[in-house]
């Protein structure tokens, strides 16, 4: 599926796929799986999380060893975070007990509050003999738009040298921080770090006690990725296309930058609803 239906997007396919196999196949995990996939919105984060969940289970999203936490959505208040905090435990703690290998995936990850995370935490830390639960076998998705800028500029600058994308490496993302270099940090880490240091997410303990097993980044789409999503979502409903309808509905969106006009700015958000005007 992978392969099939998420374009354009060649690091977070190798990453995810790498990390997750390696997961599932080791006989006794150290910690949790920790991924935090970063990149403009409607780059196929959420698509991946559902992958990643209709493998676990055969009823995906749906399974009750799945839970799915969007941050304005079930946290809007900071005002009543230690109820949010107090709810979040609990619902961690009674997946974990009753399903051996539970997924949490937590939408809007940049806009958690410091307290949410801080009570995540115990969860994705190495577990010793004093886990009530033992929770090695977990998985957490962290979703952001946090560096999805910096992810951007690194594809534009291969574009502007004449590059393929498919030869961006993990390697290319920025570090331009000096304190990512003093480090010496990976440079996934860094473009988190420089982009969003005020952001308490990208200040979390998740980073500091290196919980975060994979940061995953999410290339902007490009004009033929949005016909492919637009052919995908045609073949979806059972319809039959012609390749003028899929140019026609990825004119439909917006493309930057504004000389270039290169890159979706709502990725394939939307491109479901657009083929409607076809019907």
């Amino acid at each position: 599926d992978l392969d099939r239906q998420l374009h354009g997007q060649h690091l977070a396919k190798a990453v995810v796929v790498q990390a997750v196999r390696g997961f599932l196949q080791s006989p006794q995990p150290g910690k949790t799986l920790v991924l935090s996939f970063h990149g403009w919105s409607g780059t196929g984060k959420n698509f991946v999380a559902r992958l990643v969940a209709s493998h676990l289970y055969r009823d995906g999203l749906k399974s009750e060893c799945v839970r799915v936490f969007i941050s304005l959505f079930h946290f809007p208040h900071h005002t009543y975070v230690d109820s949010y905090k107090a709810q979040l435990q609990k619902q961690i703690s009674e997946t974990m007990q009753l399903c051996k290998q539970p997924l949490f995936i937590f939408d809007e990850a940049e806009k958690l509050h410091f307290g949410l995370l801080d009570t995540i935490k115990p969860f994705m830390a190495p577990c010793d003999t004093q886990c009530q639960v033992d929770h090695r076998r977990s998985i957490f998705l962290f979703l952001s738009n946090l560096g999805g800028n910096a992810i951007n500029e690194v594809a534009l600058d291969f574009w502007r040298a004449g590059r393929m994308r498919e030869e961006i490496s993990m390697e290319d993302e920025p570090c331009l921080a000096e304190e990512c270099q003093l480090l010496g940090e990976a440079s996934e880490v860094c473009f988190v770090l420089l982009f969003a240091t005020e952001n308490s997410y990208a200040r979390s303990n998740l980073l500091k006690e290196n919980l975060i097993d994979f940061f995953v980044p999410f290339l902007p789409l490009e004009f033929h990725h949005v016909t492919l999503c637009a052919r995908d979502a045609f073949l979806a409903r059972g319809l039959t296309y012609t390749e003028a309808a899929l140019d026609e509905v990825a004119r439909m969106m917006v493309f930057v930058p504004k000389e270039e006009k290169l890159f979706s700015a709502q990725g394939c958000k939307s491109v479901s609803q657009r083929i409607n005007y076809f019907l």
